[in-house]
């Protein structure tokens, strides 16, 4: 069975290898866009700390973030690269302990039922310094001790080769759908017609045109997201104002209030952001404006990252729906059509996760999807 993806991000890569090791035919086929929100995402796998996601959902982030524990080990047996996955902790820090109080105490009831999570602690300002010695010290926190970090750069590349190992072809250009007898029957790139018994639409912000030649409206639009990355020292230094050991254990950080983040990786990088700029279209700048509410935000939480130098701002374009959750699964109206899109600023989180359903899906099977992510509510909206 050969299933052809449009879209190598950490969806497409991720449901590529799924089927792979399946057993299918795999081609992938990517337009290398400026803007895949892989490529810029910060990388936090940490759902527990959100204080917007609650039953259904926050169950099926959780599925996602619990689903690394698995994906990490089938990689390593397959030889072809690191994931990046680690896990670091997550604190989500306030200055006000009534607050923070109230939250220990949802965090405490997510950790029974999600046992990745990991023990919850509630952090005065000196302990959670301690933890992220770039905070501004009036920061208490709760400390999820599960929470985890990735690097969608290196898992996509992951990905791709473990799913090229299996045989997979990487094609490059843009696709389009090839449609006979009201069916789609592969696609066509520069020209050429790639046969398939099924596509997995997996193109970010860029999937909606491809569901419209279908005839099938799926309302997901870019949401263009800044993020910066700061280098804070040589790991290893305690350099005055900027970093203690090694930002390799530094916890992931969600400020309350602000919808930014904040996290660390090993090589004295750390990244903050992003902006939520709903009706940018695919504009790939990055704006005064944009920089400042980063920078802002940044220097409020982290009053150490100062003295850091500015190393890159990247750009993203998140694929987002109107209900804000993602869409999984084949569609009603095309059942050799398979949507994965409209992750939002969740992708590095459910993405993994959701293309091992999506590969499900594509192979013909049901796997359990929940209905709210289902594509048939966008096929049936009147």
């Amino acid at each position: 069975m050969r299933i052809v993806i449009i879209g190598s991000g950490i969806a497409g890569a991720g449901t590529a290898w799924q089927l792979a090791r399946r057993g299918a035919e795999v081609v992938v086929v990517d337009a290398d866009l400026a803007g895949r929100a892989t490529a810029a995402g910060a990388g936090i796998v940490s759902p527990w700390n959100s204080r917007a996601l609650e039953g259904e959902e926050l169950a099926f982030h959780a599925e996602g973030a619990a689903y690394y524990r698995t994906l990490v080990e089938d990689l390593a047996a397959e030889g072809v690269g690191e994931t990046s996955f680690a896990v670091v902790g997550g604190l989500v820090v306030s200055p006000d302990e009534t607050w923070l109080r109230e939250f220990h105490g949802r965090a405490v009831e997510r950790a029974r039922r999600w046992p990745d999570a990991g023990e919850v602690t509630l952090l005065d300002p000196a302990d959670a310094v301690e933890r992220m010695p770039l905070l501004a010290p009036d920061l208490g926190a709760v400390h999820i001790a599960g929470g985890g970090r990735v690097d969608g750069r290196t898992l996509r590349e992951t990905f791709l080769a473990a799913a090229a190992a299996r045989g997979a072809r990487l094609l490059d250009g843009t696709a389009e759908l090839e449609i006979r007898s009201g069916g789609v029957a592969g696609v066509r790139v520069a020209g050429d017609v790639v046969e398939a018994d099924g596509v997995v639409l997996a193109a970010g912000a860029w999937t909606a045109p491809l569901a419209a030649s279908l005839g099938v409206t799926l309302p997901v639009e870019p949401q263009r997201g800044q993020i910066s990355h700061f280098g804070v020292g040589d790991p290893g230094t305690a350099s005055p104002g900027t970093a203690s050991p090694s930002t390799a254990s530094w916890p992931v950080v969600s400020p309350v209030g602000s919808g930014h983040y904040m996290l660390a990786f090993p090589d004295a990088r750390v990244v903050a952001g992003a902006t939520r700029e709903t009706g940018a279209g695919f504009d790939h700048r990055v704006t005064a404006e944009g920089q400042r509410e980063v920078l802002t935000q940044a220097l409020t939480v982290a009053p150490g990252l100062a003295d850091a130098t500015l190393l890159e701002t990247r750009v993203g374009f998140r694929p987002v729906t109107p209900d804000g959750r993602p869409v999984i699964g084949a569609l009603e109206t095309h059942p050799e059509v398979t949507v994965l899109t409209g992750f939002g600023a969740g992708g590095l989180t459910i993405g993994p996760y959701a293309a091992s359903l999506a590969a499900a899906a594509a192979l013909g099977q049901r796997p359990d999807i929940p209905a709210l992510f289902r594509p048939e509510r966008f096929e049936n909206a009147v």
